[in-house]
């Protein structure tokens, strides 16, 4: 009876929860609180994460893209037989060897008639790239009757010209002028002469800089003096003298200013020429003639500029006579915006503008294909026989453990795992796909293996059962029955586990895929190179043509990680099983 008392007052208690009072309220708020506050948290790092990922692939995309784009001249070039076929026996191997550079550049000189002298030809056509007749070249080996004749072709600019055309180079300005030009020659060293103040713009903007420079080199005279060595109060003496003379310059407001390749390039553009402003006053200049002068008739106000670059010529690859040449051709309209074929099917070059990706993309490929030819097979194989076959004891622990160890050694670890076991000791060609091949897949097998395990486990235990008890044996119930209901999975983690090579760098360094590969790689023990390493090397060349083309080859690389991964996502969406 004491019992039984015992018991039921024990459960009454038991049964009795606050949810009333006020401290009962405060902890329920508390936890609606914390609940909030770690959803917010959640939220939070979710848009703090996409706001970056934009961020990167905004970046990516706006210095890749102009890679995508490139500028040639479209012109009509005679095709004379002198350049391209002088023996005119019409041998198609003479004709692929002919000098088409020659008959490019010639086509340019003849749109500027007026351009005679050395130095302003050289200049001409060094804008044309050392591939600006490869096109002209196959549509002459393509149909030997054009020789002798004129063809409208398409003739590539080199890369510095292309960067400035899509506005990668100099910034300018150009303003009307208001007062009578007058033009005291048409070539060489001329001055130009005005009834307005047209030049007091520039003329004070000159006096600015001199100011500039003569505060920066007096700072910097200060502190070396603070050195207090010898050296330092050297340099500190020199940099007073020029800072001195630069001041004393900047005090004399009506004397003539010369400009020189550190300051803002300025031109006038009068009379269907343009010349290049090297001496400044408020009222007149004198320059050399970019582009000749028409006639040194006087100029009314409107019809003549006054253009400024605002990258000063030093800091720049494009001259001021290589720009003048541009507009020109600009204005004639031959210059041409186009798709950049040859940046998909050309292989390397140390030319910006005729580098391109093929190389690297058929090197991914063969170096793929080595990968998923190894893994798969080999993977799916030891993840079946340690799931589904092999005793539970120590030794298949043991394998298990360093299974899952592998797959977080770094990948280096691979790389030099590969030089000193396929090169060193096989002698297997180096810099070849196989071997990079050999080498990415020891650094994937590990990955599919656990991704193959993880599939098999899904596979509801009652699949092998039914199987088994029906008469199957157990490599049957296996291979017809667990394993096809597995593959959506391991097929997953194997696109995976192939992205994350595509992505890999550091162990092809080490195996020597790091050369410098023009040919297109024909087979899987010629020299190539893979799009990541293509991607390093470009991005450790001094041009600035180079950079665009980093980050287009980025952009590509991206592409295909996207493609695979999306295809990984497609694969278990359209396979998957729900038990």
């Amino acid at each position: 009876m004491t019992d039984i008392s015992l018991s039921a007052q024990t459960h009454k208690s038991a049964r009795k929860v606050d949810v009333s009072s006020d401290a009962a309220k405060a902890r329920i708020r508390a936890r609606y609180r914390s609940e909030a506050l770690f959803k917010g948290y959640g939220i939070a790092a979710l848009v703090i994460t996409g706001a970056f990922l934009v961020m990167l692939l905004s970046n990516i995309l706006m210095n890749g893209l102009p890679s995508f784009w490139q500028h040639s001249l479209r012109m009509d070039v005679p095709v004379t037989a002198a350049d391209i076929d002088p023996s005119g026996k019409g041998d198609p191997k003479e004709i692929a060897a002919g000098d088409f550079a020659a008959a490019a550049r010639k086509a340019l000189e003849a749109q500027f008639p007026g351009v005679t002298g050395r130095t302003e030809l050289k200049s001409l056509t060094r804008l044309l790239s050392a591939g600006a007749g490869d096109e002209l070249r196959r549509q002459v080996v393509a149909d030997p009757k054009l020789i002798g004749q004129t063809v409208n072709t398409r003739l590539l600019l080199d890369a510095n010209a292309d960067l400035y055309l899509k506005g990668m180079g100099a910034s300018t300005t150009s303003r009307t002028a208001r007062g009578i030009a007058t033009p005291t020659g048409t070539t060489g060293t001329i001055k130009i002469l005005t009834s307005a103040n047209d030049f007091a713009q520039d003329f004070a903007n000159v006096k600015r800089l001199l100011g500039d420079r003569a505060a920066l080199l007096s700072t910097e005279a200060a502190r070396l003096e603070k050195g207090n060595t010898p050296d330092s109060l050297a340099k500190a003496k020199v940099a007073r003298a020029e800072a001195a003379a630069f001041k004393t310059r900047y005090d004399q407001p009506k004397t003539v200013e010369e400009l020189d390749d550190r300051m803002p390039s300025t031109l006038v553009e009068i009379n269907g020429g343009l010349v290049k402003v090297e001496k400044i006053l408020d009222t007149e200049i004198e320059g050399t003639v970019l582009l000749p002068l028409k006639s040194t008739d006087d100029s009314k106000p409107g019809d003549w500029k006054i253009v400024t670059y605002g990258v000063p010529e030093s800091n720049r690859k494009a001259t001021d006579r290589d720009i003048a040449f541009l507009e020109r051709l600009q204005a004639k309209g031959v210059v041409e915006n186009h798709f950049n074929t040859l940046f998909f099917t050309a292989g390397d070059s140390r030319e910006p503008e005729l580098a391109g990706v093929r190389g690297a993309i058929v090197g991914t490929v063969l170096t793929l294909l080595v990968t998923l030819g190894l893994c798969l097979p080999i993977g799916v194989m030891a993840a079946v026989y340690l799931e589904q076959f092999a005793p539970k004891n120590r030794l298949t622990g043991l394998i298990e453990v360093n299974i899952n160890n592998l797959a977080a050694v770094p990948s280096i670890v691979f790389g030099l795992l590969g030089l000193a076991v396929f090169l060193n000791y096989f002698n297997l060609p180096r810099s070849a796909p196989l071997v990079g091949g050999l080498v990415l897949a020891l650094l994937v097998l590990p990955t599919i293996i656990i991704a193959s395990r993880a599939a098999l486990k899904a596979v509801p235990p009652s699949i092998k059962e039914a199987a088994l008890g029906v008469g199957a044996s157990e490599q049957q119930a296996v291979f017809h029955h667990v394993l096809p209901l597995a593959m959506p999975g391991i097929m997953t983690g194997t696109i995976i586990g192939m992205a994350h090579a595509l992505g890999e760098t550091a162990p092809l360094l080490m195996i020597g895929m790091v050369a410098f590969i023009v040919d297109i790689p024909q087979g899987l023990t010629e020299a190539a190179t893979v799009l990541p390493v293509q991607i390093y090397l470009w991005s450790d060349l001094p041009e600035p043509a180079f950079k665009a083309k980093t980050a287009g080859a980025i952009v590509v690389l991206l592409g295909v990680l996207f493609l695979m991964n999306g295809m990984a996502i497609w694969l278990r969406k359209k396979f998957e099983r729900r038990w």
